[in-house]
This record gives C-alpha cells, sequence and structure tokens, in this order.
C-alpha cells in the first residue's frame, strides 16, 4: 500500500459506526495496513463513549495481529474553544484529532477560524479532523499558517463528500493546495465507520493529485514518519512499535 496507515478511525464505541476494535484489526491486517489509529468521539456528541474509554485504552496491546494501534481520540471542539477530552487523557493517548461535530451549531467564518485557532494553539491536539466540512466553513489559509506555526497536522479525510459532509469536496481541494504552499503536515484518515472502509483513501488520492501534494509531507508514508511526528509534538516514545518495526 501506498499509504499503510490510517489515523482516522471509529468503533462501536461511538453509537453511529458499527464494527468493534477487533474487526478493525482484522480488516486491517487483511487489506495490508501496518498501523491505525483508533480514533472514537470525545464525550461531547451524544453518542460518544463514556470518558473511561479513553482512560481504559491502555489495555489495547501495542500490536495486534501484526498491526500496529495507536490509542487515540477524536475530541469535539466545543463552544469557548476547548475539547472534550481532559489534559490527563490527552497525556495517555497516542493521538488526538479534533474537528467541529453536531454538538456545536454553526455561527461565522470568523468564529470558527478563532475556535479552530484556539485549539490548536492549546497544544493538545495533533490533528485537525476534516477542515473542509461545509458545514463548519473557515478562513482556511488562516488556519493553516496556525497549524504550521504549532506543528499541528492537517487531515485530508476520505469520507468528507463520500459518506458524510457532503458538499465538502472543493473545500477539500482548496485545503490541500493551500497546504502544498504552506508546507503543513499531512495526516490522512479514512474515518471509517465500519471496518471495511479503514484504509480507503480512494478519494483522498484524487484530492492529493489535484494539489500537487508531494509524499514527503504526508505521514501516512510510514510508521517511524508516524511515530516521530508524535514525539515531535510531545507524546512520549512508543519503545514496542519502534522495536516491532526496527525488526
Amino acid at each position: 500500500m501506498k499509504y499503510p496507515i490510517d489515523l482516522h478511525t471509529h468503533t462501536i464505541a461511538s453509537d453511529h459506526a458499527y464494527s468493534t476494535l477487533v474487526e478493525c484489526v482484522h480488516e486491517a491486517k487483511n487489506v495490508g495496513l501496518k498501523m491505525f489509529a483508533t480514533t472514537d468521539h470525545g464525550p461531547e456528541v451524544s453518542d460518544g463513549p463514556h470518558p473511561w474509554h479513553f482512560n481504559n485504552l491502555k489495555v489495547v496491546p501495542r500490536i495486534c495481529e501484526g498491526v500496529a494501534v495507536l490509542r487515540g481520540a477524536e475530541a469535539n471542539i466545543v463552544s469557548d474553544g476547548s475539547i472534550d477530552i481532559t489534559n490527563e487523557q490527552v497525556k495517555n493517548l497516542d493521538i488526538v484529532l479534533a474537528g467541529f461535530h453536531p454538538n456545536y451549531i454553526p455561527t461565522t467564518v470568523e468564529e470558527h477560524t478563532r475556535l479552530y485557532k484556539k485549539v490548536i494553539q492549546s497544544g493538545l491536539v495533533d490533528v485537525i479532523s476534516h477542515p473542509g466540512s461545509a458545514r463548519y466553513p473557515s478562513d482556511y489559509e488562516e488556519v493553516l499558517v496556525c497549524a504550521k506555526e504549532n506543528n499541528v497536522a492537517i487531515e485530508i479525510n476520505s469520507s468528507s463528500d463520500i459518506n458524510t459532509r457532503f458538499g465538502s469536496h472543493d473545500n477539500c481541494i482548496e485545503i490541500a493546495k493551500l497546504a502544498k504552499k504552506i508546507g503543513n503536515t499531512i495526516s490522512l484518515g479514512s474515518d471509517a465507520h465500519i471496518c471495511y472502509y479503514i484504509g480507503n483513501f480512494e478519494s483522498v488520492l484524487e484530492i492529493l493529485k489535484q494539489a500537487d501534494i508531494s509524499d514527503d509531507k504526508i505521514i501516512n508514508t510510514s510508521p517511524s514518519k508516524v511515530l516521530d511526528f508524535l514525539e515531535s509534538r510531545g507524546h512520549k516514545p512508543i519503545v514496542e512499535m519502534r522495536n516491532f518495526f526496527n525488526n
């Protein structure tokens, strides 16, 4: 696989998803992924898991059936510019995504931009998820410059305008082109809500081609690249994964 890592997936811990973590592991192995992040929604959305879900991710083995599993969350941005994952939970997670979801009622481009920037500058979030959402437009250039300055990755999401967030396609292309110009770190996520979509980057490939983004800015090309990025963000080294991929 050109991109053997999926950094945005969901399980039945988010009620509107349909596969268990074990099923996601099986499918990741089937399609040839080396690593994926399990990133269920924060508790602010009505069907998000209980906070204990994130506290207990430590029971998930680092390597499952030959696939590395990053313990993560997709936090919800809330109206004061914070996220619904606690600082203590962030410390114990490998990766934290954050984006706008229905818990936040859309307001204005200016307010969405302000909240994105506040979340980026908080130091708690590694990846901004699906920033091209048509429901939450922002000043994309201002957001991406802020992300670049704070070493936060920008996601290109394979479900936007395919399974959800319809009307986002042109926004995603614009964001990708801006990311190329600004030099942002890019994260790819299937946003799979069923295991059979995990690792599906078909729509992403089209966007990357239109924006002419080279692989050097995409962290999904190798496990070591993902681990390097997460360590650069202040996360603890995951020794078990380093050893597994170095052997």
